[in-house]
Protein backbone atom coordinates (compact mmCIF):
# COMPACT_ATOMS: atom_id res chain seq x y z
CA UNK A 1 0.00 0.00 0.00
CA UNK A 2 2.22 3.29 -1.36
CA UNK A 3 2.08 6.05 1.54
CA UNK A 4 0.58 9.40 0.59
CA UNK A 5 2.84 12.46 -0.14
CA UNK A 6 4.24 14.44 2.57
CA UNK A 7 2.95 17.65 2.87
CA UNK A 8 5.07 20.48 1.92
CA UNK A 9 6.94 22.02 4.50
CA UNK A 10 4.89 25.80 5.73
CA UNK A 11 6.89 26.82 8.42
CA UNK A 12 9.24 29.02 5.62
CA UNK A 13 5.80 30.72 3.95
CA UNK A 14 5.98 34.05 5.94
CA UNK A 15 10.18 34.54 5.14
CA UNK A 16 9.46 33.65 1.62
CA UNK A 17 6.86 35.74 1.08
CA UNK A 18 8.89 38.42 2.17
CA UNK A 19 11.30 37.88 -0.27
CA UNK A 20 9.44 38.32 -3.10
CA UNK A 21 7.43 41.01 -2.11
CA UNK A 22 10.51 42.89 -0.98
CA UNK A 23 13.38 41.47 -3.09
CA UNK A 24 11.04 41.69 -6.66
CA UNK A 25 9.82 44.91 -5.27
CA UNK A 26 13.31 46.60 -5.12
CA UNK A 27 14.96 45.09 -8.53
CA UNK A 28 13.10 47.66 -10.08
CA UNK A 29 15.28 50.42 -8.37
CA UNK A 30 18.36 48.50 -8.95
CA UNK A 31 17.80 48.21 -13.07
CA UNK A 32 17.23 51.68 -13.14
CA UNK A 33 20.64 52.11 -11.19
CA UNK A 34 22.81 49.21 -13.10
CA UNK A 35 21.67 50.96 -16.78
CA UNK A 36 23.11 54.56 -15.61
CA UNK A 37 25.88 52.93 -17.27
CA UNK A 38 25.54 49.73 -18.31
CA UNK A 39 23.98 48.99 -21.83
CA UNK A 40 20.57 47.72 -20.97
CA UNK A 41 20.41 44.43 -23.22
CA UNK A 42 24.03 43.85 -22.70
CA UNK A 43 23.30 43.80 -19.53
CA UNK A 44 20.41 41.48 -19.20
CA UNK A 45 22.56 39.43 -21.33
CA UNK A 46 24.90 38.81 -18.84
CA UNK A 47 22.67 38.31 -15.85
CA UNK A 48 20.50 35.75 -17.19
CA UNK A 49 23.24 33.64 -19.15
CA UNK A 50 24.80 33.66 -16.05
CA UNK A 51 22.29 33.21 -13.59
CA UNK A 52 20.90 30.62 -15.98
CA UNK A 53 24.31 28.31 -16.28
CA UNK A 54 24.37 28.69 -12.48
CA UNK A 55 21.00 26.96 -12.42
CA UNK A 56 21.53 23.95 -14.57
CA UNK A 57 24.83 23.51 -13.09
CA UNK A 58 22.93 23.37 -9.88
CA UNK A 59 20.03 20.91 -11.23
CA UNK A 60 22.37 18.60 -12.85
CA UNK A 61 24.30 18.43 -9.52
CA UNK A 62 21.01 17.44 -7.93
CA UNK A 63 20.65 14.48 -10.28
CA UNK A 64 18.11 16.12 -13.03
CA UNK A 65 18.53 15.60 -16.64
CA UNK A 66 20.29 17.24 -18.87
CA UNK A 67 17.58 19.38 -21.50
CA UNK A 68 16.83 17.81 -24.89
CA UNK A 69 17.84 19.34 -28.04
CA UNK A 70 13.84 19.86 -28.54
CA UNK A 71 13.79 21.49 -24.87
CA UNK A 72 15.93 23.81 -25.90
CA UNK A 73 14.56 24.71 -29.13
CA UNK A 74 10.98 24.97 -27.57
CA UNK A 75 12.33 26.97 -24.55
CA UNK A 76 14.07 29.69 -27.24
CA UNK A 77 10.73 30.95 -28.10
CA UNK A 78 9.79 31.48 -24.44
CA UNK A 79 12.64 33.01 -23.38
CA UNK A 80 13.19 35.45 -26.49
CA UNK A 81 9.54 37.03 -25.33
CA UNK A 82 10.33 36.53 -21.59
CA UNK A 83 14.19 38.32 -21.49
CA UNK A 84 14.30 39.94 -24.46
CA UNK A 85 10.62 41.55 -25.07
CA UNK A 86 10.10 41.45 -21.39
CA UNK A 87 12.96 42.03 -19.69
CA UNK A 88 14.93 43.82 -22.20
CA UNK A 89 12.32 46.27 -23.12
CA UNK A 90 12.04 47.59 -19.34
CA UNK A 91 15.76 47.38 -18.72
CA UNK A 92 15.47 49.97 -21.57
CA UNK A 93 12.83 51.77 -20.89
CA UNK A 94 14.24 52.78 -17.19
CA UNK A 95 17.20 54.68 -18.93
CA UNK A 96 13.95 56.99 -19.52
CA UNK A 97 11.43 56.53 -17.18
CA UNK A 98 11.64 56.15 -13.51
CA UNK A 99 11.65 52.34 -11.77
CA UNK A 100 8.73 53.28 -10.03
CA UNK A 101 6.14 53.26 -13.33
CA UNK A 102 7.67 51.08 -14.71
CA UNK A 103 7.00 49.19 -11.83
CA UNK A 104 3.32 49.75 -12.28
CA UNK A 105 3.04 49.50 -16.38
CA UNK A 106 4.44 45.70 -15.45
CA UNK A 107 2.01 45.11 -12.77
CA UNK A 108 -0.59 44.32 -15.28
CA UNK A 109 1.26 41.58 -16.71
CA UNK A 110 -1.44 38.87 -14.95
CA UNK A 111 -4.53 41.01 -16.30
CA UNK A 112 -2.61 40.81 -20.13
CA UNK A 113 -1.97 36.84 -19.10
CA UNK A 114 -6.22 36.89 -18.71
CA UNK A 115 -6.64 38.88 -21.86
CA UNK A 116 -4.68 36.61 -23.61
CA UNK A 117 -6.84 33.31 -22.34
CA UNK A 118 -8.70 32.50 -24.74
CA UNK A 119 -5.43 32.90 -27.61
CA UNK A 120 -4.51 29.77 -25.22
CA UNK A 121 -7.93 28.05 -24.70
CA UNK A 122 -8.40 29.55 -21.43
CA UNK A 123 -11.59 31.15 -20.57
CA UNK A 124 -12.06 34.36 -19.11
CA UNK A 125 -14.36 35.19 -16.29
CA UNK A 126 -16.87 37.96 -16.17
CA UNK A 127 -14.44 38.81 -12.67
CA UNK A 128 -11.27 39.04 -14.88
CA UNK A 129 -13.03 41.47 -17.78
CA UNK A 130 -14.29 43.82 -14.94
CA UNK A 131 -10.51 43.22 -13.05
CA UNK A 132 -8.67 44.24 -16.92
CA UNK A 133 -11.22 46.84 -17.33
CA UNK A 134 -10.16 48.53 -14.12
CA UNK A 135 -6.30 47.87 -14.50
CA UNK A 136 -6.34 49.36 -18.02
CA UNK A 137 -7.93 52.15 -16.77
CA UNK A 138 -4.71 52.64 -14.52
CA UNK A 139 -2.16 52.34 -17.13
CA UNK A 140 -4.67 55.19 -19.18
CA UNK A 141 -4.52 57.61 -16.23
CA UNK A 142 -0.73 56.65 -16.23
CA UNK A 143 -0.18 57.66 -19.60
CA UNK A 144 -1.96 61.27 -18.69
CA UNK A 145 1.47 61.87 -16.32
CA UNK A 146 4.01 64.31 -17.75
CA UNK A 147 6.60 61.50 -17.48
CA UNK A 148 5.45 59.11 -20.26
CA UNK A 149 4.04 61.97 -22.24
CA UNK A 150 7.68 63.18 -22.22
CA UNK A 151 9.21 59.74 -23.43
CA UNK A 152 6.61 58.15 -25.88
CA UNK A 153 9.18 55.81 -27.45
CA UNK A 154 10.20 54.82 -23.91
CA UNK A 155 6.74 54.26 -22.75
CA UNK A 156 5.35 52.18 -26.15
CA UNK A 157 8.36 50.02 -25.44
CA UNK A 158 7.93 49.62 -21.72
CA UNK A 159 4.01 48.67 -22.82
CA UNK A 160 5.36 45.68 -24.63
CA UNK A 161 6.73 44.24 -21.71
CA UNK A 162 3.60 42.85 -19.37
CA UNK A 163 2.07 42.07 -23.44
CA UNK A 164 5.28 39.42 -23.94
CA UNK A 165 5.97 38.23 -20.53
CA UNK A 166 2.45 37.13 -20.30
CA UNK A 167 2.39 35.49 -23.60
CA UNK A 168 5.68 34.40 -22.91
CA UNK A 169 3.94 32.99 -19.90
CA UNK A 170 0.90 30.87 -21.59
CA UNK A 171 3.06 30.14 -23.91
CA UNK A 172 5.32 27.74 -21.27
CA UNK A 173 2.20 26.33 -19.90
CA UNK A 174 1.84 24.76 -23.34
CA UNK A 175 5.10 23.42 -24.34
CA UNK A 176 7.03 20.03 -22.97
CA UNK A 177 9.39 22.29 -21.63
CA UNK A 178 11.85 20.77 -18.91
CA UNK A 179 10.91 20.31 -15.33
CA UNK A 180 11.01 22.68 -12.37
CA UNK A 181 13.99 25.29 -12.29
CA UNK A 182 15.92 23.22 -15.14
CA UNK A 183 12.80 24.87 -17.69
CA UNK A 184 13.71 28.33 -15.85
CA UNK A 185 17.92 27.81 -16.49
CA UNK A 186 16.74 26.92 -20.06
CA UNK A 187 14.67 29.68 -21.05
CA UNK A 188 17.08 32.37 -19.12
CA UNK A 189 20.16 31.20 -21.59
CA UNK A 190 17.82 30.85 -24.71
CA UNK A 191 16.53 34.55 -23.88
CA UNK A 192 20.03 35.54 -22.70
CA UNK A 193 21.90 34.58 -25.97
CA UNK A 194 18.82 36.31 -27.83
CA UNK A 195 19.09 39.46 -25.86
CA UNK A 196 22.97 39.73 -26.53
CA UNK A 197 22.60 39.33 -29.89
CA UNK A 198 20.04 42.30 -29.94
CA UNK A 199 22.83 44.22 -27.97
CA UNK A 200 25.10 43.31 -31.14
CA UNK A 201 22.68 44.42 -33.26
CA UNK A 202 22.35 47.97 -32.01
CA UNK A 203 25.88 48.33 -31.34
CA UNK A 204 25.68 48.72 -27.74
CA UNK A 205 28.93 48.71 -26.28
CA UNK A 206 30.44 48.15 -22.90
CA UNK A 207 31.64 50.82 -20.65
CA UNK A 208 35.13 51.82 -19.94
CA UNK A 209 34.47 51.86 -15.86
CA UNK A 210 31.95 50.64 -13.93
CA UNK A 211 30.98 52.76 -10.63
CA UNK A 212 30.77 50.11 -7.45
CA UNK A 213 26.91 50.89 -7.19
CA UNK A 214 26.45 50.11 -10.64
CA UNK A 215 28.06 47.07 -10.41
CA UNK A 216 26.62 46.05 -7.03
CA UNK A 217 23.28 46.50 -8.35
CA UNK A 218 23.64 44.24 -11.16
CA UNK A 219 24.95 41.60 -8.19
CA UNK A 220 22.31 42.76 -6.82
CA UNK A 221 19.86 41.43 -10.01
CA UNK A 222 21.87 37.89 -10.56
CA UNK A 223 22.02 36.90 -6.74
CA UNK A 224 18.70 38.55 -4.74
CA UNK A 225 16.54 39.31 -7.91
CA UNK A 226 16.97 35.79 -10.14
CA UNK A 227 18.33 33.40 -7.29
CA UNK A 228 16.79 33.96 -3.81
CA UNK A 229 13.77 35.57 -4.72
CA UNK A 230 13.12 32.92 -7.47
CA UNK A 231 13.67 29.70 -5.26
CA UNK A 232 11.54 31.38 -2.60
CA UNK A 233 8.90 31.83 -5.46
CA UNK A 234 9.05 28.29 -6.30
CA UNK A 235 9.05 27.46 -2.53
CA UNK A 236 5.39 28.87 -2.02
CA UNK A 237 4.00 27.26 -5.38
CA UNK A 238 5.14 24.45 -3.56
CA UNK A 239 3.76 25.07 0.24
CA UNK A 240 0.87 27.52 -0.54
CA UNK A 241 -2.16 28.27 -2.78
CA UNK A 242 -1.52 29.97 -6.34
CA UNK A 243 -3.03 32.69 -5.26
CA UNK A 244 -0.82 33.00 -2.41
CA UNK A 245 2.10 32.44 -4.59
CA UNK A 246 1.10 34.98 -7.12
CA UNK A 247 0.20 37.53 -4.93
CA UNK A 248 3.52 39.46 -5.70
CA UNK A 249 1.99 40.40 -8.58
CA UNK A 250 -0.19 42.66 -6.60
CA UNK A 251 2.35 43.77 -3.97
CA UNK A 252 5.55 44.03 -6.12
CA UNK A 253 3.87 47.80 -7.69
CA UNK A 254 3.22 49.57 -4.54
CA UNK A 255 6.25 48.76 -2.90
CA UNK A 256 8.15 49.44 -6.17
CA UNK A 257 7.00 53.05 -6.29
CA UNK A 258 7.67 53.13 -2.21
CA UNK A 259 11.22 51.95 -2.63
CA UNK A 260 11.60 54.55 -5.57
CA UNK A 261 10.55 57.41 -4.14
CA UNK A 262 12.48 56.84 -0.75
CA UNK A 263 15.57 55.40 -1.87
CA UNK A 264 15.72 56.59 -5.45
CA UNK A 265 14.79 59.85 -5.10
CA UNK A 266 11.82 59.63 -7.55
CA UNK A 267 8.29 61.46 -7.62
CA UNK A 268 5.37 60.23 -7.39
CA UNK A 269 2.08 62.27 -8.63
CA UNK A 270 -1.37 61.81 -8.21
CA UNK A 271 -2.19 59.92 -11.26
CA UNK A 272 0.80 57.25 -9.98
CA UNK A 273 -1.49 56.80 -7.06
CA UNK A 274 -4.79 56.68 -8.80
CA UNK A 275 -2.61 54.02 -11.35
CA UNK A 276 -1.68 51.95 -8.26
CA UNK A 277 -4.23 51.71 -6.87
CA UNK A 278 -6.72 50.95 -9.59
CA UNK A 279 -3.87 48.20 -10.71
CA UNK A 280 -3.12 46.38 -7.55
CA UNK A 281 -6.78 46.17 -7.42
CA UNK A 282 -7.59 44.88 -10.85
CA UNK A 283 -4.87 42.24 -9.98
CA UNK A 284 -6.06 41.24 -6.88
CA UNK A 285 -9.14 40.63 -8.33
CA UNK A 286 -7.88 38.49 -11.51
CA UNK A 287 -5.50 36.59 -9.10
CA UNK A 288 -7.88 35.60 -6.30
CA UNK A 289 -10.24 34.86 -8.23
CA UNK A 290 -8.57 32.21 -10.40
CA UNK A 291 -8.18 28.98 -10.28
CA UNK A 292 -5.57 27.78 -12.53
CA UNK A 293 -4.07 24.80 -12.94
CA UNK A 294 -0.82 24.39 -11.75
CA UNK A 295 1.89 24.81 -14.48
CA UNK A 296 4.41 22.16 -15.72
CA UNK A 297 6.67 24.54 -14.62
CA UNK A 298 6.94 28.16 -12.21
CA UNK A 299 7.03 31.23 -14.16
CA UNK A 300 9.78 33.91 -14.28
CA UNK A 301 9.50 37.31 -13.24
CA UNK A 302 10.63 39.84 -15.56
CA UNK A 303 12.81 41.84 -13.54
Amino acid sequence: MSSAPAAPDTRFVVPALGAVYLVWGSTYLAMRIAVEVLPPFMMACARFVLVGAVLLVFMKSRGAAWPTRKEWLLSAPVGILMFVLGNGTVAYAEKHISSGIAAVVCGTMPLCAAAMGPLFGEKTTPREWIGLTLGFAGVAVLGFGQELRAEPFAAAILLVAPIAWAAGSMLARKLPLPKGLTSAATQMITGGVATGLVSLAIGERAPTEIPLKVALAWVYLCIFGSLVAYSAYTYLLRATRPAVATSYSYVNPAIAVLIGTLFGGESIGPEVIVAVLLIVGATAMVVVGRTPTAPSSPAIRSS
